[in-house]
């Protein structure tokens, strides 16, 4: 049976750039995963088949635990445990912090924060089951490192899931299971969509926005043989930001 990456928020964006960096290897099965977007997921599974590779599609809300955990059992039960898990998945809902509503703060740590638990936690033993290596990386945001305006409930929760890498890293490292973050900086995604990227770009060492393909690049080899001596690291891909 030919090993599975599961790639949540997979149907756009940087999600989307890394299922078909990982299907290129034609190594995998890649599982992708959305919450609303199913025409588009569609879209990519085909073109993922067209690469020669085995594909399926999960759809569920990650902010649901209960849905989620029905999902992913029964996907493993039929299909196997899987040997990569990429947490890509999260919203943003930019607010200054004293008019920020209270759904605003809750809907953002439900999903960015709450889903690293509702998604990893019905898969972890099913990995450690396995008895072979497996691999974790965890999507978490330059604003989780350094903060931003207007982003403190995003910043909170990309930031818990830097600590959270850290401690589930450590747990599993006898495993030879890897947990590691990516924390993008200003990636050209329909995330940055309204923003000032000129006057942003003077911020940036590099002077420009990075592409989604840089990000799923470094996925890429996280999820490698290579990359088996690295774990509960927090791996910035900013163009110098920091």
């Amino acid at each position: 049976m030919t090993e599975s990456v599961l790639i949540t928020g997979s149907s756009r964006g940087i999600g989307k750039a890394i299922a078909l960096r990982l299907a290129k290897e034609k190594k995998y099965d890649i599982v992708l995963h959305c919450r609303t977007q199913r025409d588009a997921a569609e879209v990519l599974a085909e073109e993922i088949r067209q690469m020669g590779c085995n594909t399926r599609i999960l759809q569920f809300d990650i902010s649901d635990r209960s849905h989620t955990a029905d999902v992913l059992i029964e996907d493993v039960e039929k299909n196997g445990c899987y040997y990569g898990i990429v947490c890509n998945a999260g919203i943003n809902r930019d607010n200054a912090f004293p008019a920020m509503p209270p759904e605003d703060w809750d809907s953002v740590i439900r999903t960015n924060l709450d889903g690293f638990y509702n998604v990893l936690n019905p898969l972890i033993m099913p990995m450690v089951h396995r008895r072979k290596p497996g691999r974790i990386v965890v999507m978490t945001s330059v604003s989780g490192v350094i903060g931003n305006r207007g982003q403190v409930n995003y910043s909170a929760a990309k930031a818990g899931l830097i600590g959270a890498t850290k401690s589930l890293a450590l747990e599993l490292a006898r495993r030879n299971i890897t947990v590691n973050c990516v924390a993008p900086g200003f990636i050209k995604t329909d995330m940055v969509q309204g923003l000032d990227e000129e006057a942003l770009r003077q911020t940036i060492p590099a002077n420009r926005f990075g592409e989604p393909e840089e990000v799923a690049e470094l996925i890429g080899f996280l999820a490698s043989d290579k990359a088996a001596y690295i774990t509960g690291e927090t791996i910035a891909i900013t163009g110098g930001l920091n």
